[in-house]
């Protein structure tokens, strides 16, 4: 399915496993501060308010929620930049190489939220987290597999790429269908008008950045306002960035090329500081046996297993799909370990779900022990099925 892995990919791959790393670091971080005396700090600085605005357009938020519609709308820019170079240009521009992506995400999603809701059916308010175990950490997964260097084929990380696209792809259209406030009608019209102008520049294939960011931030505020979730304007606006200008310029390649470290290394890292920090103190085995952190956990760590590995050995008996070449099935497990590394976007779509502070230490209890337990099983596997050597 893939035999060659261009430039872009490769410098990709490298930035989001070293990324990955970074987020590991920054969640330690968190977990040892908020079970430390520096606790209390901890979680009241990210309660300081902020106020940001213009006259009467004023926006009022604590630290933590600007950091969670603000700074994620970064990532989410770019998660749309990826997505659409993927669609036109690489690894899913073509049934050939999406087929078994496209047919592992979909198992990759369906049957943890299936498992979360079986878990769940006894406790009805739980029941708006069903989302939570779908989705995939990209960064933390690509962060686990470069700690075997260059002994993992190109190809299979080519594949977990693919796969955590797919995966971003349900996510923001499950946060746009699912987990939406009541709108404001006029900020939607306003965030449409916005949304209009973009594309009119894409279609006049502007390559200058400077009217993507100006407009991408009028639209995050409209859309902000309207009761949408503000990070959905990131991907919005980055559907409008054009692959070639008029010029010849590649405008997505170079807006995606100057995003990635600062989202790798600065966003990604803030966003799991912010949010992975929680109190352990009290937890237990009967904690962790909730129905809320036991659904995320085995949703995560059982579901992704079933889903990807068994929809793809599905995919590939029935002739919808082939294998990478020199990729197996025991490494294509170990890669649906890995994409049960929830994290980052788990978190994210948690923190939609739940108001109630209970249910998000809930949350992140599940997130973490479930991803735990998979990068680890992921890494073991993997290691076990890798040559000696590169």
């Amino acid at each position: 399915m893939i035999n060659t892995v261009g430039p872009m990919l490769t410098d990709f791959l490298k930035k989001e496993s070293a990324g990955g790393i970074t987020l590991i670091a920054a969640a330690a971080l968190a977990l040892l501060i908020a079970n430390s005396p520096f606790a209390t700090s901890y979680f009241a600085a990210l309660q300081i308010p902020v106020v940001a605005g213009i006259g009467q357009a004023v926006i009022d938020k604590p630290l933590l929620l600007w950091i969670n519609d603000g700074l994620m709308a970064v990532f989410f820019f770019l998660v749309g930049l990826e997505v659409k170079r993927e669609a036109l240009i690489g690894q899913l521009n073509s049934w050939n190489k999406a087929s078994l992506p496209l047919v592992a995400a979909i198992g990759g999603m369906a049957i943890p939220a299936a498992i979360f809701i079986a878990f769940n059916t006894g406790t009805p308010e739980n029941l708006s987290g069903w989302a939570i175990p779908a989705a995939t950490d990209i960064a933390f997964a690509l962060g686990i597999l470069s700690l075997l260097g260059p002994r993992v084929p190109v190809a299979l990380k080519a594949l977990l790429l693919a796969i955590a696209v797919i995966d971003d792809i349900g996510a923001i259209a499950i946060i746009a269908l699912f987990y939406t406030a009541e709108t404001d009608i006029n900020m939607l019209i306003g965030g449409a008008i916005t949304l209009a102008l973009l594309a009119v520049f894409g279609r006049a294939k502007v390559a200058s950045s400077i009217p993507y960011v100006l407009l991408g931030i009028v639209l995050w505020v409209f859309v902000l306002k309207s009761g949408v979730h503000a990070t959905l304007a990131g991907v919005a606006a980055a559907m409008c960035v054009p692959i070639t200008g008029k010029n010849g310029e590649k405008p997505l390649e170079r807006m995606e090329h100057a995003l990635h470290p600062y989202v790798a290394f600065l966003v990604i890292p803030i966003f799991g500081f912010a949010n992975a920090g929680v109190s352990l103190t009290g937890v237990g085995i009967d904690t962790l046996l909730a129905p809320l952190p036991l659904g995320i956990a085995l949703g995560l760590l059982i579901g992704k297993q079933i889903g990807i590995l068994g929809f793809a050995w599905i995919a590939v008996k029935a002739g919808i799909a082939t294998l990478p070449e020199n990729v197996g099935w025991k490494q294509v497990h170990a890669v649906s370990l890995l994409a049960a590394i929830g994290f980052t976007m788990s978190l994210f779509i948690g923190n939609l779900a739940f108001a109630d502070p209970a249910q998000i230490d809930a949350v992140k209890i599940g997130v973490l022990s479930g991803s735990l337990v998979a990068a680890l099983s992921g890494y073991l596997i993997l290691r076990s099925s890798l040559p000696k050597e590169a």
